[in-house]
């Protein structure tokens, strides 16, 4: 009885946590990078908007040295992607902060554009990153009972608890919160992302935001506040600058609008703008500048005054001269 039966079979090793995670999920194998790498943030490689090919092609610029060519046509010659793709992806980076693209005007008369990559959206706020901020709350833990004569705090759930027969009546004195100056307008979870004029002249808003304003006499739907008129202004002065007339910009926001009934008219507009902005206008040499008048001499014949590039004496003076005659005295 107390010898051991050693050829009996042994107990199966337990799994473990980390032989777990091996068989659901991806299975991270790092190593340190010393030469040759680029810090790409979460917040542009896990984003919720941007395409595939918009997500690899900023890793890809934010790669790249100082100087090199991010044009349409250097990109295609990189990537098998067609001009179509990756110029609807630097339209997606351009309108979600990670490209800013303007047109500058050099001494030469030329028009260039300038494109920055930005490693961080601007208006972007950068996440909490202290122990314990994006932890959730303990499922099983109680809100403490207040103590005896001190009035109880109230929490967001109470704020946003529907009225019914079994809502809490809150007390007059409460004071109203005070919105967060990162969210959008109207409650949106998402402000409105437009294209960028690359000279915003005040004539131009002007005629853009006049246009917005019109919109509801095209269609009942489209009648937009005065703060989303604003918003929009910036994208309708995008496309007058690439010489699209009012009635084109007026057309290309009205026509095809869906039956049903609009949510969000203005989230609407947004995207038509940054995803129907024609392309900038062909370049124009500069005219060639008409030649300068010829600057004023005095005759030294008759003292007329006559335009001529020397000194000497005029055309009527030069025609006596050669056919000789008696003057009178």
């Amino acid at each position: 009885m107390d010898t051991q039966q050693i050829s009996g079979p042994s107990r199966p090793p337990s799994r473990t946590r980390e032989d777990a995670t091996l068989y659901s999920g991806v299975v991270h194998n790092n190593s340190r990078h010393h030469s040759r790498f680029t810090v790409v943030g979460n917040h542009l490689t896990q984003h919720r908007e941007l395409s595939l090919t918009a997500i690899g092609l900023a890793a890809h610029i934010q790669s790249l040295p100082a100087g090199a060519g991010i044009g349409i046509k250097d990109l295609t010659a990189r990537f098998p992607e067609s001009e179509g793709r990756i110029a609807a992806a630097l339209r997606e980076l351009e309108a979600h902060g990670y490209l800013r693209r303007t047109r500058t005007r050099l001494a030469d008369g030329r028009i260039v554009t300038r494109t920055v990559s930005c490693n961080q959206p601007a208006g972007r706020r950068p996440a909490d990153t202290r122990p314990g901020r994006d932890r959730p709350p303990h499922p099983q833990r109680k809100a403490r009972p207040p103590a005896p004569g001190r009035p109880r705090r109230e929490t967001e759930a109470d704020v946003t608890r529907p009225l019914g027969s079994a809502a809490r009546t809150l007390p007059t004195s409460r004071r109203e919160p005070t919105p967060r100056r990162d969210r959008a307008p109207h409650g949106r979870s998402t402000p409105l992302l437009v294209p960028r004029p690359a000279f915003p002249a005040a004539s131009l808003l002007r005629t853009a935001a006049d246009l917005l304003s019109g919109l509801h006499h095209k269609d009942p739907r489209l009648l937009l506040s005065a703060q989303d008129v604003d918003v929009l202004a910036p994208g309708v002065a995008a496309w007058l600058e690439r010489e699209v007339g009012p009635a084109a910009v007026e057309h290309a926001l009205t026509s095809e609008l869906p039956p049903e009934r609009l949510l969000r008219p203005a989230g609407l507009l947004a995207h038509r703008l940054t995803a129907r902005l024609p392309p900038p206008p062909p370049f124009r040499p500069p005219a060639d500048a008409p030649p300068r008048p010829l600057p004023p001499q005095n005759c030294e014949g008759c003292d007329r005054a006559f335009r001529a590039a020397e000194s000497g004496e005029c055309p009527d003076c030069r025609t006596d001269s050669s056919h000789p005659t008696v003057r009178q005295p």
